[in-house]
């Protein structure tokens, strides 16, 4: 049975224990002030120390067996009782046989005449300090509440330890399933990333293939080097969409090559324009083509082979903070019969950004009034 938490945690814990009681079994010294240890009456020392030594005991009972036993498997009910006996039981051994009060020797070696000496720096004293420090023994002894109220009053201190101890332990139980459950939720996101990442790579190839397949009908030299430069993107994207992160400038560069890839196919008449804003040695980490997909979607249904047809697409990074991502083109739907794409490459983008971007992203998108321009507007806090 694990007592303390994980073995990274345990020195560190255990030291805080033992700093813990050695505070409290000795505070009655530490109240002696200067005094040296020939001075203390040990026997009476070991008295005061009785009662924390119960608290220690009642504690560590809590602590290492009670709650991990019967707490924390819903036994509420035997808690309670096992604690109850265990309270009473060590509340009334603790009295037994303990002296009256009024009858115990002082803590330390030290009678009243040293300090009234000390006090007064060896003057007489008056007779008014002479009644205060020796009573006439006539005077009557003071009462000193009975018996019953300093068992009542170790009881209820006794059940405030059990208590801390209660809780001290809940909150490490707490703490290590919370844990728990962040690094269940770390390996179902990094399951689900690498799903999609898997659904991603042949999604991308079968939009590409099926560029190419059109290029062979008109113009074979063009589809070889299509081919060729196909090579080039899928080489980037087996190996650099492996990583969580890639430099925004590598992936610029991908984009460009993709672009350059789609316009082979295209009608003079199509017109695209592409700007983007970003240094040639950025830094800035951004998760792997978690653009083209918004590309390839403008490519799908922004070009007509009968309808004037344009695509706008402008990458922008803004300082270190921000991407911006913002894809405007001529919408032109595609029937049920064509097969170009599995229509996937948007949810898949919605789900990465939620995965990889929670609450540090914004996306926009919008068909016009008039149902002829499609705009697409992605900022990503980097």
């Amino acid at each position: 049975m694990k007592f303390f938490s994980s073995n990274n945690q345990r020195p560190l814990e255990i030291f805080i224990h033992i700093i813990v009681w050695m505070l409290i079994f000795f505070f009655p010294i530490l109240l002696s002030g200067d005094k040296s240890l020939s001075d203390i009456n040990w026997l009476e020392y070991f008295r005061h120390v009785k009662m924390p030594f119960m608290f220690l005991i009642v504690f560590y009972t809590n602590y290492c067996f009670l709650v991990p036993h019967f707490l924390l498997k819903k036994q509420s009910k035997k808690y309670i009782l096992y604690n109850f006996i265990l309270v009473v039981g060590i509340s009334l051994l603790t009295h037994l046989g303990d002296k009256p009060l009024n009858k115990r020797p002082p803590l330390l070696k030290e009678n009243i005449e040293e300090k009234i000496s000390r006090q007064f720096d060896n003057k007489e004293p008056d007779r008014n300090t002479q009644k205060q420090y020796f009573p006439s023994s006539r005077r009557k002894h003071f009462n000193r509440p009975p018996r019953w109220t300093f068992i009542m009053r170790d009881t209820i201190l006794l059940l405030c330890t059990v208590g801390l101890g209660a809780a001290i332990r809940m909150s490490g139980e707490w703490s290590k399933a919370e844990t728990a459950l962040q690094e269940a939720e770390k390996n179902r996101t990094e399951a689900e990333l690498n799903n999609l990442r898997n659904q991603l790579n042949p999604h991308f190839l079968l939009n590409t293939l099926n560029n190419i397949y059109a290029l062979i009908a008109f113009d074979t030299d063009k589809a070889q080097q299509a081919v060729q430069d196909l090579s080039k993107l899928l080489r980037y994207v087996l190996y650099e969409n492996q990583q969580t992160y890639v430099p925004l400038a590598r992936e610029i560069d991908f984009i460009n090559n993709y672009i350059e890839l789609m316009r082979i196919r295209l009608a003079k008449e199509v017109e695209v324009s592409i700007h983007i804003h970003v240094p040639a040695n950025s830094t800035v980490q951004i998760a792997p083509l978690i653009f083209i997909s918004l590309i390839e979607n403008a490519f799908k249904h922004g070009i007509s082979p009968t309808k004037p047809s344009f695509i706008s697409i402008s990458i922008a990074q803004i300082e270190q903070k921000e991407v911006r991502c913002e894809i405007i083109n001529s919408n032109h739907p595609k029937n049920n019969s064509d097969k170009s794409g599995s229509g996937i490459g948007l949810e898949q983008v919605r789900k990465r950004l939620e995965l990889l971007y929670p609450e540090r992203y914004e996306w926009k998108n919008e068909i016009s009034e008039n149902g002829e321009v499609y705009s697409s507007i992605l900022t990503i806090q980097v």
